[in-house]
């Protein structure tokens, strides 16, 4: 069995150091433990700092991509390796690395094919109180978009096995962590939560610069997430509202004009319920295309399924990626 900890770093040369000396180079249910840093094109020297302080591979980025992408190449590449089973942790040290052996244990029992560390965000003490109740909200949408229990949705402290990793398919470019877990949910893979610690914080997070930029870029994420697995649910409640906004105006218009015998001008209102009426059944027929969509991503998605499965064969040894 090979454990693989994957790091993703954006100009964290300082840091990194102290990070690596963190890791544990062996654990219990593992015959090999490697790290892989991934370097998101820092401006820094962050891939020879990585290489000097202990990292068993550096992948370096082009340029800058972002933490969703270099998530996604980190599982590309620890795939690539051999990776039975891959841990994703922050560069900046936030994450207790000796729980490492706790976030995998779900796995090797065989309960969770990914296991999400939790924070216990309501009481982190280092959060700002509004940051704290989106972080309790969020992973309350999250939970109910992808029909699992997560109550630290944002947490990138995760475990993944590598038949997990090989059905995971990241799109967003802001973060990996909501998209992966509502993505799980609506594909059947088991996802478990445990209790982790934290310690205290090095920086900012980079991810969450205010508060108005992270409930935009998170919302967007959760609906098109859940809109693209769930897309007939999503367009048959939209299209359902308006064309019952629709009849309604509709109905009203009836009743006055014909049973109460009203005759004031009501035309603009009749005029509103046919074109709200042709919207929401033009939208539930949208639903219908996209859920027929839906069905040809799954069939895309499965050929990439069995194309990563034949393209990831069991390495070793130190390597260069860049």
């Amino acid at each position: 069995m090979k454990l693989i900890i994957q790091i993703p770093c954006y100009n964290e040369a300082d840091i990194l150091p102290h990070t690596l000396g963190t890791m544990p180079r062996e654990l219990e249910g593992f015959d090999q433990v490697e790290i892989l840093v991934i370097n998101d094109g820092s401006r820094d020297n962050t891939a020879e700092v990585a290489r000097a302080a202990g990292a068993d591979h550096v992948l370096s980025l082009p340029n800058h991509l972002g933490l969703a992408r270099a998530f996604s190449a980190g599982l590309d590449v620890s795939l690539r390796l051999g990776a039975d089973v891959i841990v994703n942790t922050d560069a900046d040290d936030q994450y207790f690395a000796g729980d490492i052996a706790t976030i995998v244990a779900p796995i090797l029992k065989g309960e969770a094919q990914i296991v999400v560390g939790d924070r216990g965000v309501a009481n982190l003490e280092h959060f700002a109180p509004i940051k704290r109740v989106l972080q309790v909200w969020g992973s309350k949408v999250v939970s109910k978009a992808a029909g699992i229990s997560v109550p630290d949705a944002t947490s990138g402290f995760r475990a993944i096995t590598r038949e997990a990793a090989l059905r995971t398919l990241v799109l967003s470019e802001y973060s990996y962590t909501l998209e992966t877990l509502i993505q799980a949910g609506n594909t059947h893979v088991s996802v478990k939560s445990v209790p982790i610690r934290t310690n205290p914080p090095t920086r900012p997070s980079r991810l969450i610069r205010t508060v108005t930029n992270y409930l935009k870029n998170s919302s967007v994420t959760i609906v098109r997430s859940y809109a693209m697995y769930r897309p007939l649910r999503v367009f048959s409640l939209v299209g359902g509202l308006i064309l019952l906004a629709g009849v309604a105006l509709g109905v009203r218009f009836v009743i006055t004009r014909y049973i109460l015998g009203n005759e004031v001008n009501q035309v603009q209102s009749l005029i509103l319920a046919a074109i709200l009426t042709i919207v929401g059944f033009q939208t539930l027929m949208i639903g219908l295309v996209a859920d027929l969509i839906a069905f040809n991503r799954k069939i895309l998605e499965e050929v990439l399924y069995r194309q990563r499965r034949g393209e990831t064969p069991t390495g070793s040894g130190k390597e260069n990626l860049e």
